[in-house]
């Protein structure tokens, strides 16, 4: 069995919780550093042997902080990185219903269409995202590997692994600075831990639902 610790980040200082961002490079605010020093002590007893991450120093330095104490060099992986809004970067939903009424409509829709102006679309993102899974597919049984990128990412990921149809990430909330486990079999996937917060302190927490899912979340 291989164990995958998968990471949200937490919060930017520009607002992830309540405004797009994809491939601009945020860093994290306070309570986003608060909450990857909260998940360093959450995995502080964990073995981990690899660690990879988006290049996006949001995701970076997160994965950076919880592995410090594993003395583990991070791996950062451009096919992490969350998808480019395009010119949606850093808007709020009704600032794009405004702007970009008929992407808005199939975002709500949930549509496998979906594409975002002068950006990626969601097939572009599960092919970027499967060919990170070739990395996973070279590690030995028995490894736990540490995971830290994009609620976007994370989400198709999930759903790669575990055999679920693309439409399913949808269906799949993880908030910022939460913790996601998966372990990996010979013929099977077992989703055994998704979005949990328990680690991050209740002056920390902050709401990030208030938005509709983009390509399966906000940054």
């Amino acid at each position: 069995m291989s164990k995958l610790l998968l990471v949200r980040h937490g919060e930017t200082e520009l607002n992830s919780s309540q405004r797009y961002w994809g491939k601009t490079d945020v860093p994290l605010g306070a309570l986003g550093l608060s909450a990857a020093e909260s998940l360093r002590g959450r995995l502080a007893d964990e073995k981990i042997d690899f660690a990879y991450s988006s290049t996006l120093k949001r995701a970076l330095v997160t994965a950076q902080t919880i592995a410090s104490i594993h003395n583990l060099e991070v791996i950062s992986c451009p096919e992490l990185n969350e998808i480019d809004f395009g010119k949606m970067e850093g808007l709020t939903f009704n600032e794009v219903n405004g702007k970009f009424p008929e992407v808005a409509r199939l975002w709500v829709e949930r549509s496998p269409e979906l594409a975002y102006p002068e950006g990626e679309s969601l097939s572009q993102l599960d092919k970027r995202v499967s060919e990170f899974r070739k990395r996973l597919s070279g590690h030995a049984l028995d490894t736990v590997i540490l995971i830290v990128a994009h609620s976007g990412v994370l989400r198709t990921l999930i759903c790669q692994i575990l055999g679920w149809e693309a439409a399913a990430r949808w269906k799949i909330k993880l908030d910022l600075g939460s913790l996601s486990i998966v372990d990996t079999y010979p013929e099977t996937a077992i989703l055994s831990l998704l979005n949990d917060t328990s680690h991050l302190s209740l002056c920390h927490s902050r709401e990030s639902g208030n938005l509709p899912l983009a390509s399966g979340g906000q940054t």
